[in-house]
C-alpha cells in the first residue's frame, strides 16, 4: 500500500519546466571524451541513460567546456563548436526518453585547466606549488569568455537540454573571480565584492540572451580559509544572482585553494540552509547525502528544495526506486521492469 507522497517524490516546476521529483543526479566529471574532441561517446550514453530510467528527476550533465583551453583534462566534454552539438543531442533524445530532464553544466576550469597551451584565470598565479602559472586574463578575453558562455548556450539549447547551470565553484574560472583568495586584480573585476561578481554577472546577462529556460549557479559557499569567503558572504552573492534571473543556486564549497574540506554526512547542507533564507532564493542541497530519509528531512524541514546527488549515484543508478522503499513509497517503474521492480 501506497504512503503519502514524501516531499522527495513530489514534482517541482521551475518555469515550464517540471521534474517528477526533487531527485537531481549532479555534474560529475567523467574524463571519457577518449578521442580529446569534447565529443559524447557511447560511455556518456550508457552511463547516464541509466539513471534515467532509474528515475531521477533532472540529471545536469557533467562539466561541459566552453573552450578548448578551459577543459579539466583534454578529455572533458565540449560545447564549444556545433560538431558537439549532434552527440549531445542524442543524449538528451535518451534521457526524456524516460521522463528525465536533461540538463547540462557550463564550464571553464581557469587555472586548474589540465591541458597543454596557455591557461588564463583572474590573477598570475598557479593553484598549488609546481602546476601552470595562468595569464592574467585582458580585458578583452573576459569579454571573449562571455561570448563563449553565451555560445555554449545557444548550442545547449540545440542540444534539447531543458536545463543550464554555469559553473562558478570548486576553484575553476568564474569561482576564482568570486574568491578574493585567487582574484587580486585591481581593475572593475576585482578589489570589491561588486567588482568580484562582475565577470559571473556578465556571463548570466549574456546567456540570458538566448536562454529562457531555468537557469542554475553552482557556488562553492566556503574556501575553508581565513583569505576567503564563507556562506554568509555568499548570501550577497546569491541576492545579485536572483536580482539577475537565477532561478535556483546550487550549493557546493572547497576547490578554490588547495586546503582540506572537513567532510561528513550531510556537511555542505546548513550552507544551502543559510543561502536559502539569507537571499530567499530555491538551492540545491549536495555533499554526502545517501539515503532518502536524509534527503526527505533536508526537504521536509526547508533547508534546499532539490536534492542533488553525485557518488550515491555512481554507486546506484537506481537509488530513487531504494529511496522510495526507505521511505515506505512505490513509484512507477519502466515499463520494461515492471515484473521485477
Amino acid at each position: 500500500m501506497k504512503s503519502k507522497q514524501p516531499l522527495l517524490f513530489e514534482p517541482y516546476t521551475i518555469k515550464d519546466v517540471t521534474f517528477k521529483n526533487r531527485i537531481v543526479m549532479a555534474p560529475m566529471c567523467m574524463y571519457s571524451s577518449h578521442n580529446k574532441d569534447g565529443k559524447v561517446e557511447n560511455w556518456h550514453l550508457a552511463h547516464y541513460t541509466s539513471r534515467a530510467v532509474g528515475q531521477v528527476g533532472l540529471i545536469v550533465v557533467e562539466a561541459t567546456s566552453v573552450t578548448p583551453q578551459g577543459r579539466i583534462s583534454d578529455q572533458d566534454l565540449g560545447i564549444w563548436e556545433d560538431g558537439q552539438i549532434e552527440g549531445l543531442h542524442t543524449l538528451t533524445s535518451m534521457m526524456k526518453e524516460y521522463g528525465t530532464v536533461p540538463g547540462i553544466q557550463l564550464a571553464h576550469a581557469g587555472r586548474k585547466a589540465g591541458v597543454d597551451g596557455e591557461i588564463i584565470a583572474p590573477s598570475a598565479a598557479p593553484f598549488k606549488e609546481g602546476d601552470k602559472t595562468p595569464k592574467a586574463m585582458t580585458k578583452e578575453e573576459i569579454k571573449e569568455t562571455v561570448e563563449a558562455f553565451k555560445q555554449g548556450a545557444v548550442r545547449a539549447k540545440k542540444a534539447g537540454f531543458e536545463v543550464i547551470e554555469i559553473h562558478a565553484a570548486h576553484g575553476y574560472l568564474i569561482n576564482e573571480f568570486l574568491s578574493p583568495a585567487v582574484n587580486t586584480r585591481t581593475d572593475e573585476y576585482g578589489g570589491t565584492k561588486e567588482n568580484q561578481y562582475r565577470f559571473l554577472h556578465e556571463i548570466i546577462e549574456a546567456v540570458k540572451t538566448v536562454w529562457d529556460g531555468p537557469l542554475f549557479v553552482r557556488i562553492s559557499a566556503n574556501d575553508y580559509s581565513k583569505d576567503g569567503y564563507t556562506a554568509e558572504d555568499y548570501v550577497q552573492y546569491a541576492k545579485w544572482m536572483k536580482e539577475d534571473g537565477v532561478d535556483l543556486v546550487d550549493i557546493s564549497s572547497g576547490g578554490v585553494l588547495p586546503v582540506p574540506v572537513p567532510s561528513y554526512p550531510g556537511y555542505q547542507v546548513p550552507f544551502s540552509e543559510t543561502i536559502k533564507h539569507g537571499a530567499d532564493i530555491a538551492t540545491g542541497a549536495v555533499g554526502l547525502i545517501t539515503t532518502g530519509i536524509q534527503a526527505e528531512e533536508i526537504i521536509q524541514n526547508n533547508r534546499a528544495d532539490l536534492i542533488f546527488l553525485g557518488r550515491e549515484l555512481l554507486r546506484d543508478p537506481y537509488w530513487p526506486k531504494n529511496a522510495a522503499k526507505e521511505l515506505r513509497y512505490e513509484i512507477t517503474p519502466p515499463v520494461q521492469y515492471r515484473f521485477g521492480w
